[in-house]
């Protein structure tokens, strides 16, 4: 298998986060850049055996599903903190004068 720099090796992945995924080229580099500072590409970069084309398909995927169940998480988060007001989705609404 034909092994990449590391920063072809990242290129890759960003790339292949367009063609699989339809991510705009931004979103795209900005998952594999915090990827990068989270650590997650430390050990292809002591290991060029890590850093293969099958391989940065994989870790395209991997990004991708983390990027889908964090927006996941933060949807569902947003959704219970706004059902625990007090009042539920009416709070913050008052009743026009007169009304009871």
């Amino acid at each position: 298998m034909t092994q990449l720099t590391y920063e072809a090796y990242l290129d890759e992945v960003a790339t292949l986060l367009t063609e699989l995924y339809d991510l705009e080229d931004e979103a795209a580099i900005k998952l594999v850049v915090d990827a990068q500072d989270a650590e997650y590409f430390s050990p292809h970069d002591d290991h060029p055996e890590m850093r293969t084309l099958e391989r940065a398909r994989e870790d395209a995927a991997t990004l991708f599903k983390a990027k889908q169940n964090r927006v996941a998480t933060q949807q569902h988060q947003q959704k219970r903190q706004r059902q625990a007001r007090p009042g539920g989705a009416q709070a913050g609404k008052t009743k026009p004068a007169g009304k009871k």
